[in-house]
């Protein structure tokens, strides 16, 4: 097989170990982390401890319980600034959401149309996820409908590779560019989309807003790197309970970021299993989380190379086990040619799989045809990838 991180093995059992929805069902292989992760013990007890010892709504209270909820979601907005490497953690703001796309729509509606103004442009990713590109659409309706028209300009991609091509994005990009709208790692192809190229490509002005779904509790996170003024995530894809995110928004080019309408009660159930999961995700380490769902990626795409029906999906380069070029992160995304994708995914299943067979949320530039996604987390193993790569063989 491919390369594979054995030396991480006796690191990765007793995390495995750790979720008991994996451990409760020995025979099944959940492959299917990019849509939800599972949830380690310290989540669960971290969710059961604050909703039987001081359960009370946010910032609406003085009695003790209100006051611990209200500081412990004050403390969770600087722990999520602390684990995306923050550089200037005093001049930005986060803002708890239900997830990615809820967040990402805040931006759109409640804070780029104060940004920008007649003749200004945006550039959208319509190859990406539909949550990174039907919202920056309904902001141009919505100041249409105010007298304010800006021009809609496509993210460029690599033909081969599907990367962003920031050489063709720096030609796009002009004067009256003003917000890119940009993801961390594709939810499709799996690949790093090399964000940290783009600020040279569209200058020092233009706003950036990161979609870190796939990225955050996968990958390590450094915003100083990246240079992005938004990045936004789902907690339930990081370990966390659902109905949780945030928006972390740097303040430094445009108006402040403050969401629309009055706020309600927050999650608070949620975000205290955010920070548990933020905790529990430094102390396995995000670097080693990462080594390990790659190298399983890489096991999966080099046995799927020597199989003459699949199709995978993304760069081909990257399949080989001798590749030089950016191996895919944590999820492989695959066709047969003669078995359809909804079809693939009961028969897996019927084989103790647990993946994803439709179009995968990805917005008008997509793939035209349905696919069938394995995505992985910590808690995955190469005996689980040797198992599926062996069923895959049969057919």
């Amino acid at each position: 097989m491919g390369p594979f991180p054995e030396h991480l093995r006796a690191w990765q059992e007793p995390l495995r170990a750790q979720f008991p929805i994996i451990t409760a069902h020995p025979g099944l292989a959940y492959l299917d982390s990019a849509a939800t992760a599972q949830k380690p013990a310290a989540v669960l007890e971290a969710a059961r401890a604050y909703v039987t010892e001081s359960n009370a709504n946010a910032g609406r209270g003085t009695y003790p319980w209100a006051n611990a909820t209200t500081a412990m979601v004050e403390r969770v907005r600087e722990r999520v600034k602390s684990f995306l490497g923050d550089p200037v953690p005093e001049r930005s703001r986060v803002h708890f959401t239900s997830g990615t796309s809820e967040g990402l729509r805040a931006v759109a509606l409640d804070w780029l149309p104060r940004f920008l103004t007649d003749g200004d442009e945006i550039v959208v990713p319509f190859g990406d996820h539909e949550a990174n590109a039907m919202p920056w659409l309904e902001a141009r309706d919505l100041l249409a409908r105010q007298g304010v028209r800006i021009a809609v300009r496509e993210m460029p991609y690599q033909a081969g590779s599907r990367d962003y091509d920031t050489e063709a994005l720096a030609g796009l990009a002009g004067p009256r560019t003003r917000f890119v709208a940009a993801t961390h790692v594709h939810h499709v192809y799996g690949g790093d989309m090399n964000v940290h190229r783009i600020r040279r490509a569209v200058g020092p002005d233009a706003v950036i807003c990161l979609d870190a779904a796939q990225s955050v509790g996968h990958v390590p996170v450094d915003l100083a790197a990246l240079d992005v003024d938004f990045a936004v995530f789902s907690g339930h894809k990081a370990l966390a309970l659902p109905g949780t995110g945030a928006v972390w928004s740097r303040g430094l080019r445009g108006p402040a970021f403050e969401p629309g309408g009055w706020a309600g009660t927050p999650n608070t159930v949620g975000i205290a299993s955010l920070e548990a999961a933020l905790d529990w995700l430094d102390a396995a380490g995000v670097e080693r989380i990462e080594e390990w769902t790659v190298g399983l990626a890489a096991r999966l795409t080099d046995g799927l190379d020597r199989m003459r029906p699949y199709e995978v999906l993304g760069c081909a380069l990257s399949l080989a086990a001798d590749s030089q070029v950016q191996r895919r992160r944590a999820l492989v995304t695959l066709r047969h040619d003669r078995i359809d994708a909804a079809d693939l995914g009961f028969i897996l299943y019927s084989h103790g799989f647990m993946v994803r067979s439709d179009g995968h949320c990805q917005a008008r530039d997509g793939e035209p045809r349905a696919s069938v996604r394995v995505s992985l987390h910590v808690y995955n193993t190469p005996e689980e990838i040797d198992r599926l790569l062996a069923v895959l063989d049969t057919l």
